[in-house]
């Protein structure tokens, strides 16, 4: 006996628009277990996972605030999965951002609290600065498939460890603060160096918009233009595309920037929006996180702004379980890891159907 997965002759829209709520139920079914299995009450931990943070302002305020990065890099991460090209490495690209928008505050900063040569430009040009260190640091995997045909998988993903290590040596060397009593940490950046926030005494900053705004770019892209009809042609059915003349390298660097611009820009919104300074660490893992925010979402604009409002609704609740029922921050993680096997399981078995074959392969 042998289980084969046989392709559908069809495939049903309504499967596939179910498919995301079946796998977080089954996922959040699996996560209950491992509560329980740890002494604790499954309902319990599913009302402070998933509802108390929705009770109160401040909290739906964190959900905003961290869901913004998570959104603005499943958005371009989206663009090259659609195009079945695997950016693994939108977290270095994040931090790349971050650093470089982050070096534009610091060298505009004067020590005395205000910014050298005016301050309205400063905040666009960090913007474009980590946009553009994104961008940059994405070409390097993009150029090494297009020219020497290297697994971008591999590349993306081992350039994050390059831009941590070039992040943290920096910090803790020419961008430290001198009068940081030896922190390793930049000069606080000047309030004409952050984002503006949206509310006063809030933290909800311009990135959010930033995010909101790419949803509605990228659905306009994807569903209105020559370009987006070339990521999805190329996707669906590739040999098709390289009849119609539609060219892989090019189509390949236009991917690769665009995810890794996104990721730069939300790099420089979290330091220019939350975070205020450079620090060794300035994310906690949005880059892998937005992988799953973008197959949750199954790589639709919409779709993944309401992913990444979930994922982040969970992150906030993995942070009160921690307080409130003792539950381990791993826990969040691990159940983050078990939705995204569940999203792909979803998507195979909506692809595939499932057959039992007895007997010996011929």
């Amino acid at each position: 006996m042998r289980i084969d997965l046989e392709a559908r002759t069809s495939r049903s829209t309504t499967l596939e628009l179910l498919a995301p709520f079946a796998a977080f139920v089954i996922a959040v079914l699996i996560g209950g277990i491992v509560v329980a299995l740890l002494g604790k009450s499954p309902l319990q931990a599913f009302s402070v996972y998933f509802i108390e943070p929705l009770s109160e302002s401040w909290s739906l305020q964190e959900v905003a605030v961290k869901a913004a990065p998570l959104v603005l890099i499943a958005i371009g991460l989206s663009f090259c999965f659609r195009a079945i090209l695997w950016n693994i490495g939108a977290e270095g690209q994040f931090v790349m951002g971050g650093l470089a928008g982050g070096i534009v505050a610091i060298v505009t900063h004067n020590g005395a609290g205000q910014s050298l040569l005016g301050s309205s430009w400063i905040v666009p040009a960090m913007l474009l600065a980590g946009t553009l260190a994104g961008v940059a640091y994405a070409m390097i995997p993009a150029y090494l498939r297009v020219k020497l045909g290297v697994s971008e998988i591999l590349t993306s993903l081992m350039l994050v460890y390059v831009a941590e290590l070039t992040l943290d040596y920096l910090v803790r060397g020419k961008l430290r603060d001198p009068n940081g009593y030896n922190f390793p940490q930049s000069v606080p950046f000047d309030d004409v160096a952050r984002l503006p926030f949206l509310m006063e005494g809030e933290r909800l900053h311009g990135g959010v918009v930033l995010a909101l705004i790419s949803v509605v770019i990228a659905g306009i892209v994807l569903g209105r233009t020559l370009f987006g009809f070339d990521v999805r042609l190329v996707g669906s059915a590739p040999k098709a595309a390289r009849f119609a003349g539609f060219s892989d390298a090019r189509l390949t660097f236009a991917v690769f920037a665009i995810s890794g611009g996104a990721a730069g820009l939300a790099g420089v919104c979290e330091v220019g929006g939350q975070i205020g300074q450079l620090q060794p660490t300035i994310s906690p893992g949005y880059g892998f996180s937005a992988i799953i925010v973008a197959f949750l979402g199954r790589l639709q604009p919409v779709g993944i702004l309401f992913a990444g409002l979930v994922l982040s609704l969970s992150t906030i609740g993995g942070e009160g379980a921690q307080i409130s029922m003792k539950l381990p921050l791993d826990m969040t993680r691990a159940f983050q890891g078990i939705l995204l096997m569940c999203v792909l399981a979803a998507d195979v078995l909506t692809r595939y159907r499932v057959k039992i074959v007895f007997g010996r392969r011929a």
